[in-house]
Formats: structure tokens, sequence, C-alpha cells
């Protein structure tokens, strides 16, 4: 129970070059969502916030240390370590058991089938199910009736993707979210925080990856497991999070400059201070490279590009530093499995009303 609930205490995502304390606070909207699960059940909330130590009134951001108490707090109130949000209750220790459950499966492919088909026995709703399509390992999530809070989706992902991470030694890059609800106050937050394209009011919730990662092999020992378990949140996070690791570090600085300003790796290796070795090394052990993570920001700047300007797709390459619209097309090919053209008209019919769409078609 301990370790899935201190898991929980690092939701924040934080942009720019912050101090790792800073990275560490968790905003106070976030702190609400977590209060939200008892008020829906019309449990007071003053007696669980003061036995950690905050305010009846949460308007500055709290320590991860905190936050993760005040989860700890709300899911023994609650007896439940979905915080209420499923179609049955995840009982105490269900983390623990899901964790063994995956252990020993050859693949990450293996792994996460045993995981949703965990999940769906635990919580019988939302059901997921892993769906493959245009070079993409997708896991949707269906509702039996209308959209859960995107709190609930998030909770689900970050359980999901925090131990598939763990079982292949390395970040899993997230390339979309999409959320069946419509998008909450702090929806700026949530992009922050999945580092990767996420959109609302979707017709279903669904989280995708390179699907060239579910033959990653799993070589992790019950040993291992146990000290994944103590070690838990900052073995997990302070790795396989967004915002934290050298991998993150180079993103930052690449986001400051446009593609074509780019630096080479070496010079790159330099202004951080460090041998193009060691940077190539440290990148690795994190299941990176400079060219993935150039391609990474490359593929995000040209989805928000195509789906919010008007810009033609001459003016996107260039943009991206692309000296030709061709190796842009390649690039676009492989990364989402169409063209250009194509992903922006069908992203345009989607948003249409059934009726809208049929006669478009």
């Amino acid at each position: 129970m301990t370790e899935l609930l201190h898991y929980f205490g690092q939701f924040c995502h934080r942009e720019g070059a912050m101090a790792e304390i800073e990275r560490r606070m968790i905003a106070p909207a976030f702190v609400e969502e977590a209060l939200h699960s008892l008020r829906r059940l019309d449990k007071p909330t003053e007696p669980i916030l003061a036995r950690v130590g905050l305010p009846p009134l949460v308007d500055q951001p709290v320590s991860a240390e905190t936050y993760g108490a005040l989860w700890l707090a709300i899911a023994a109130e609650l007896d439940d370590e979905f915080f209420g949000m499923g179609g049955r209750p995840m009982r105490g220790g269900s983390f623990t058991l899901l964790c063994h459950s995956v252990l020993h499966a050859p693949t990450l492919g293996h792994a996460l089938r045993r995981a949703l088909r965990f999940l769906d026995v635990v919580l019988d709703d939302p059901r997921g199910r892993l769906v493959i399509r245009d070079g993409l390992a997708e896991v949707e999530l269906t509702d039996a009736g209308g959209p859960r809070s995107a709190f609930a989706y998030r909770t689900y992902w970050i359980i999901l993707h925090g131990i598939t991470c763990w079982l292949v030694g390395r970040r899993i890059p997230i390339r979309l979210v999409d959320f069946r609800c419509a998008e909450p106050k702090q929806g700026a937050d949530y992009r922050l925080f999945f580092g990767a394209p996420v959109r609302f009011s979707q017709t279903i919730s669904r989280l995708g990856f390179d699907s060239a990662l579910l033959d990653l092999p799993v070589a992790r020992s019950e040993q291992a497991l146990k000290q994944f378990l103590r070690g838990a949140p900052a073995n997990i996070l302070v790795r396989y999070r967004y915002d934290a690791g050298i991998a993150a570090a180079v993103r930052r600085r690449l986001n400051l400059a446009t593609p074509a300003a780019w630096s080479r790796f070496t010079e790159l290796a330099a202004d951080m201070r460090m041998p193009p070795s060691t940077l190539r090394h440290r990148l690795h052990d994190e299941g990176q490279s400079y060219a993935a993570i150039k391609d990474d920001i490359r593929r995000d700047l040209a989805v928000e590009l195509l789906l919010n300007t008007s810009k033609t797709i001459g003016e996107i390459a260039v943009q991206l530093g692309y000296s030709e619209p061709s190796a842009f097309f390649r690039a676009f090919r492989k990364w989402m499995g169409k063209s250009p053209e194509a992903f922006r008209r069908e992203e345009a019919l989607s948003q249409l009303d059934e009726p809208l769409r049929l006669r478009a078609l």
C-alpha cells in the first residue's frame, strides 16, 4: 500500500530548468483532486489534512512527502488503492500483487497484457485493452457508463506506466494521451506531466507509445522487486518521469532554440560540462539518445503545428529544420504511420459531430 501511495506523491511536472526541490513540490490543484476522492463520498477532509500537517485550505504547493502522506491517509480511509474511482475497490495489497503478476513476463508486451488483465479483474471498470496500429501500442480504456475524471484516468496511466518502465529499466516515452472527459481547469499541468500531445473530450481514453518497445525483455528478480517496492517513489519518478534526469536536461536545452539552431552533440556535451562519451552513456542509461530526443521534439512540434496552425507542410518542414519537405514526409510517416496531410485531415474530421463527419465522407 505504501509503495503505491508514495508513488503518487510525485505527480507534479514542472517546465524549464528548475531545481530538484522545486520539482518535488506538488501544486495545490493536485491536492484538491486528491481530496475530491473523499468529498465525493461525503467524507470530511479537514481531519485527514490535519493528520498530515496541512491546513483546511491548501493554496500553496506542498512537498512530495506530504502529498504522499495525504494519499496514504485517504486510501486508508477509503480502503481502496484506486481511491473510489473504479467499479470495485482496489483493496490494500493489490499493487504489490500486480507487480508480482508481471515480474516474470518474458517481454514488455507480455507484462503489459498481464497487468491489464489483473486490473480488469480487480477494478472491473474501467477495462483496458492493448491495441497495436500505425506503429503505436495503445492502451485503450472503456467505461461502463459516462466519462470518469481526468484524475481517474491519469491514476490508471501512472500505475501502468510506472510498473512497465521499471520492468524494462528505462523510461517509455509516451506518444499520445487521450482523455474521454472534458478538460479540467489544470489541463496545462496534464500536458506538462505527460510530456506528450494530450487531448480531452475524445471518444475513448488511451495512452500510446512506440509498439517496437513491446519486444523489450523483462529481466527483474524477486529481490529486485523487493528493492523496487522499498525504494518507491524515488527510484521510479526520479529516473522515469518526464521532467527529471539527463535526458530532460537535454530536452530543456533544445527547447530553448529552433531545430535549425540545435547544437552538434559534441558542442552540447561541452555546454553541459561533460565528455561526449559520458553524456552518451548517461542518456543510454535512461533509454535515450540525442537523436531520439531531437526526433521526439520534432514530432511533438509537427503535431502541434499541423493541428493548431494553418501553415503549409513545406513551411512546417522548414520550421522543423528539414532541408527538404520530402525528409519531413519520411520522418512523419515513421512517427505516425501516415502522411502529414492525412494526419491533419483525419484529426480535423475527428472533431466533427457524427452527422457532419458522414457528410464529409
